[in-house]
Formats: C-alpha cells, structure tokens, sequence
C-alpha cells in the first residue's frame, strides 16, 4: 500500500487554500515523521479521529488511530487548559492495561494540534450495527456484550482512585471484528472522589440524574450501560425521550420477546435513585449473566459435536436461519418498538426487514402489537371454539373471510367494497350482502387502502408496483416504484399521489399511471399524502412533514419531527394537522410550516386525524382516543379504549368508530362520550373504519372483512 506522501511541515506552509481544508489534515500527510495520514475515522467538535500507518515498522503494515485535538482560541490560558484536559486523557489511559481498551502508544503536539496515538480498534460501535440490523438484536448477544462492558467497568471502578467513564452510550462501544467488546473514547473520564462536584458532562438520555447535577458516582456507570441495553433491546432512542422516563416504557413493553429476567435486571440498574441501583459493576454484571443463563442455558456435551471459535456467538446479530437446536428454544422476535408503522389508513410498513426466523413456522403473518398474541391462522388448534367464545354486543351484517390478514382500510365506489388483503390480492365484494365479485393478483402483501376513481381502484403493493384495475377487475396499467409501496393513494385534478419505500412521493397521471414528477425524501414515505390548493403535504420515516408544490414537485418547506411521521396530515382551515411517532399531534401553518400548536399524548401516534366540526379526532398507542380544538390545540376529552390504538377514526353525526390493538371494533358517542357497542374480533384491529348508510365496514387481522350496524 502506497501514498502520495509529503510531510505536515509542507501543509503548514500552505495558505488557506491549501490542504487544510476544513480543518481536516489530507490524505498522506506524515507527523512526527512516522504517522502517516490514510483516512478520516471520525469528525468531532476538537478535531478529527484518523487512521494512519506507523511508518517505523517497515516489514509490516501497522495501523493506528490518531485522535486530534486543535485549539485556535487566541487565549493562551484556554489553549493550556485544552491542552491539559487532553494530556490527562493520555495519561489517564497510558496507565490501563485491559482488553476492553484500546493502548496508548504515543502524544505529541504539532503547533495547535495535539495527537494521541492508539490501537486502531477494527470493527463498528453499536450504534452502528444497531442501525444497520434488520429487526431487533437478539437478546443473548446484547446481553454478551453487557457483560463485557462490565467486566471494563468493574477495572476500571477498581482502580485507585476509581475511575468513572461518564459517557456510556452505542456509539462509544466497539464491536470488534473477533466480537470482543472495547469502551472508546475517555475524553471525560475522570478519577472518582466521593462527594466531588464538577459540570454536567455526559450525553442526555444516557446520563444518570445525579450527573446532572455535576456528580460522578460508579453507579453513573450503571445507569449509562442500562440505557444503553434498553436503547439496543428496543431501538427506542433515549436522546429523543423526556429525560429519566425509562420506568414508562420497560424494555419487554417494547419489545415482548424479551425474557421477564433481562427486563428486571435493567430496570432495576435504571433506578433514579443511585441507591436503589446495582450497587457495583460486579453486581450488575453478576445479575445480567443470571439473566443470560436462565434464559439461554449453555447446551450439555451431547447437543453438538461443532466446536465453535471462541466469541463467535458474540458476533451473532440475528438468529440464524436454520431451526434452533432443542438446547435454545425457539423465541419470537419482535422487530417493533412500536406497533408497526403504517397501521391505520395507510395499513401496514414495517420499518424493518424481518429476521430469517421470523414469522414463527407454519404462520402466514406479521408481527402483532407489542404484548399481543400472533392472529390466528387458518387450522390453529383451537380457533373455532375461541370463535365460538366471542361476546359480541352486536351482530355482523355480514362477515367475509379472506386468506391472510387485513391491516389496511376499506373503500367504496357505493356499490363494491373494495380491500388490500396479505394474501397478495385486493378484494371487490358487494357492498350491501358482501359477496364476492372478483380479486386481483399482485406479488406483494398489499397494506394500502384501494382508491377509487372513475372507472379505476388504484393501489399500491409491496411488490413495489402500483396498479390501477378497471371495475371489471382487468389492469388497466401499473406504475414501479423502488421501494415497497406501503402508502395509500390520493387522487386529486386526475393525479395519483403516493409514496413509496424508496423515499420518493410520486405524481402520476391517474388515467394512464405516466409519472409527471417525484419528490425524493430522506427517509420512506408512507403517509398518505394529503392535498392543499398549491402544495401536497405528507410525513415520512425520516421525520418530517413535507408540503410539496403541487404542479413542479419541489419542496416548499418541510417541519421536523422528533421521530417518523406515518400517520397521514389532513388540512383544516390553513392548518395542516398530522401526528407523529414522537408522541405528539401537531397543527403546522399550511403555507409556512411553523408549528401553530402541538398535543403531547403518552406514546407513538400512528392513527391519522380525522377532523369534523372542527374537532379532530384521532388515536394514540397510549390506549386513548384524543378530541381536540382543531383551532387551539385544546384537549376536549379523551377515551380510554383499554389498547393501543393505531386505527383511523371514522366519525359520523352520532359517534366515532375505531379499532383497537385487542381485536375490537369500538363506537363510543360524540355527545356522551360513552360507549355505545364493541364487537370483538379474533385478531388486531389495524384497519381503519368506514361508516356508509348506517354500516361499518372494517377488516381484521382475523382474516374477516365485516359489516355491522352503526
């Protein structure tokens, strides 16, 4: 390996035009005359994290890490002090011989740059794989890492005087590439003194209360490695969360899979009250491996002849797709923090692929909420006498059962009832006796609500194609897509409007489905857009609301959320109102995009508002259905449905209908806001209702579509 080598000197010369662009030394730049520059590694707010070759070592190739701090403040005192804190890192590591940190090789300075020389630690931190893992990490692995991170914390409290690393957090754990674990960064360690008071120093969201208040306690270090499990058990990230709320949301309520041990355990180190935690790192490393062994036993001699290389089960990020072996029971995972993003009128896109392993063998599904049981699946032992068990307080009009789940909304041309089922097909049937009248055929789930128009339905299908079907149910043309189409279709001024997993709102002519522009996001979208006079507004993953302009497809202006936006705007009187998986309902000004108000509710808001006499109303994962001024923001009232709800409300004059992650379809009044009926299915309710003549039609994850008296 070979590079254009100069020495730093020749940089320095240079003007500032030169190779310092941006601050950042190039690429073959040497110091000391022995560390040559081959690539950035990182980019802080000091100075930059290189990787370099050791130039000493001339039979082999050496790899270090050079971590850079530069000081241009022209107050000498504040450049010494600078300078000082970063020597103290140096000297504070240099000291350390453990396997979970990097060694210290060299320091020096280069007029206003200080280096520290490294171990160059091969691999990616957690927050990296985190981010990069399909569905959730499995719990044996993260637990594996925990309890390495212990075993660096347990050396480092033991130290005399202990030292606190204060920074816990993914991104400063390193998976190796031999899946040993390595604690970098320890740029705000410090020597621990009892009673010591400094500056708040630390990240928010990993950071223990008591650090808030400038004190460094060993068990700061405990609460940090809990936030952090809880953070890569749940992909919950606690930077977005109100600060010390862990106690709401257990990791196992995020993600059910997870055993009741490893929930204990976290919860327990993630105590406010530093006495109330572990007490040291050798206690809480001893209560993750009690964890770890009662859930995931080490098999006995005769389970398997393979000897495998030693860690590699820490490298294991998801199960493999071969069966478990009896000695590990098989665990369903549940890759959702959340229910899946998409439930309600735009169905069904989960943001994550789906583990080899999941769903569970012999069933045709997805996941189901957090905390629920999977749906039924045809043949399940059991189901009819569970059907027959069902206390219904009204009857079905008429009942039509369909081969897979319905998570997406029905639609009507007033005379056939139209519906996307996971079976692959969408469903025509007569609206009045729910008769079949004919299904079209995709190779994808199909979680969109169809869109009728003229002589069309139009929907989207996570084949990634959209398609429209003439009422005769022949295609009459498709549109590709990138991405799977998990967005529902609005149509307005003969335009079809959707978005698409491959980040892009697309316009297309609604008679012959010729694209005329796309908008790219930064994340999937799979909102239902919603239209204004001039722009298109809609949400997506990435975390945005974004107004579009109508006819050019350029962005007009876009507000940002805490997390995605699945749930669909709707527009009231030059008020754009969406909600968001950040907990929050939001009135945005249509033409600007500042936030007019904002409702904070107790968990994610998937469900779409539905505004009528000027009231919206509209659903939350808290369990409540929220009423609220259009206008103001106000609550009016809330209804406790008892479950998550991620259905679209439907309002008529007398009441407002719903689905619940239970499996019920509910009606409580607008008046009274008492419940009217409840009529129990045999699976989620995702799917958002629709209310014709004095009928609700709705599906269930049962594999019904239903009609029942309003």
């Amino acid at each position: 390996m070979t590079f254009d080598t100069q020495r730093l000197e020749d940089y320095n010369s240079q003007g500032s035009n030169g190779g310092y662009e941006d601050n950042i030394l190039p690429k073959g730049a040497v110091l000391q005359s022995r560390y040559e520059i081959h690539k950035v590694l990182g980019v802080g707010g000091m100075g930059a994290v290189y990787l370099a070759q050791d130039l000493r070592f001339t039979g082999i190739t050496r790899w270090c890490a050079l971590k850079e701090m530069i000081s241009t403040t022209p107050d000498p005192h504040v450049r010494r002090l600078a300078v000082q804190s970063f020597m103290r890192e140096a000297n504070l590591l240099v000291q350390l011989r453990h396997t979970g940190i990097p060694q210290i090789y060299d320091f020096f300075s280069e007029s206003v740059r200080s280096y520290l020389v490294m171990e160059f630690v091969e691999g990616n931190n957690l927050e990296e794989v985190l981010e990069n893992t399909a569905g959730m990490l499995k719990e044996e692995t993260v637990l594996d890492w925990a309890i390495q991170v212990c075993d660096v914390l347990i050396y480092l409290h033991n130290q005399n005087p202990p030292i606190i690393f204060r920074d816990l957090k993914p991104s400063n754990i390193m998976l190796r590439s031999n899946g040993k674990i390595a604690l970098i960064d320890f740029g705000i360690a410090k020597a621990f003194e009892a009673g010591q008071k400094g500056t708040m120093i630390g990240t928010e969201g990993y950071s223990p209360p008591e650090q808030y208040k400038g004190v460094a306690d060993p068990r700061g270090d405990i609460y940090a490695l809990a936030a952090t499990l809880h953070h890569l058990l749940t992909k919950r990230d606690p930077r977005l969360e109100p600060p010390f709320t862990f106690h709401e949301e257990p990791p196992r309520l995020l993600n059910p899979a997870l055993s009741e041990a490893t929930d204990a355990v976290i919860m327990k180190a993630l105590e406010y009250d530093p006495d109330n935690r572990y007490q040291s790192a050798q206690a809480f490393k001893d209560a993750l491996q009690s964890a770890k062994d009662k859930e995931y036993p080490a098999p006995g001699p005769a389970a398997s002849t393979h000897v495998l290389p030693a860690g590699s089960n820490a490298t294991t990020i998801l199960t493999d797709p071969n069966p478990q072996s009896p000695a590990q029971p098989a665990q369903p995972a549940h890759p959702y923090a959340v229910p899946p993003p998409g439930y309600g009128q735009q169905a069904y896109p989960p943001q994550y692929a789906y583990p080899p392993q999941y769903p569970p063998q012999g069933y045709p599904g997805q996941p189901p909420y957090p905390g629920q049981p999977y749906p039924p699946y045809p043949g399940m032992p059991g189901l009819e006498e569970a059907e027959e068990d069902l206390n219904d307080s009204i009857l079905p009009i008429w009942k039509f059962k369909v081969e897979d789940e319905v998570r997406g909304s029905v639609s009507t041309d007033g005379n056939r009832l139209y519906v996307g089922v996971y079976d692959n097909n969408v469903y025509a049937l007569d609206l009045k006796t729910g008769e079949f009248q004919w299904k079209y055929p995709t190779d994808g789930g199909i979680p969109t609500k169809p869109c009728p128009y003229k002589d069309l339905v139009i929907f989207g299908s996570e084949d990634r194609v959209e398609y429209a079907v003439n009422s005769a149910g022949r295609l009459a043309w498709t549109c590709p897509t990138e991405g799977r189409i998990r967005s529902s279709t609005t149509v307005e001024f003969d335009h079809a409007f959707f978005g698409s997993d491959d980040n892009r709102l697309y316009a297309v002519n609604a008679q012959t489905g010729r694209i005329i522009w796309r908008f790219e996001a930064i994340g999937p979208i799979r909102s239902t857009p919603t239209l204004g006079d001039e722009l298109v507004y809609v949400g997506s993953e990435d975390g945005h609301v974004y107004a579009v302009d109508l006819s050019s497809g350029s962005s007009r202006w876009k507000f940002r959320t805490n997390r995605g936006v699945t749930s669909s705007p709707t527009l009231f009187n030059e008020i754009v109102i969406v909600g968001s998986t950040d907990r929050n309902v939001y009135g945005l000004e249509a033409k600007s995009g500042y936030s007019v108000w904002r409702v904070r509710t107790g968990q994610a808001v998937i469900s779409s508002p539905v505004v009528v006499d000027g009231t919206v109303y509209i659903g939350s994962v808290d369990k409540q259905l929220y009423a609220i001024d259009a206008k103001s923001g106000r609550v009016q009232w809330k209804y406790n449905a008892g479950a998550q709800i991620v259905s679209t409300p439907a309002v008529t004059d007398e009441a407002v209908y719903f689905g619940t992650s239970a499996g019920e379809v509910i009606s409580i009044g607008r008046k009274d806001k008492k419940l009217r009926w409840k009529f129990k299915t045999g699976g989620p309710v995702p799917s958002s209702p629709l209310v014709v003549d004095g009928v609700v039609y709705i599906g269930s994850t049962d594999h019904y579509v239903y009609a029942l008296p309003a």
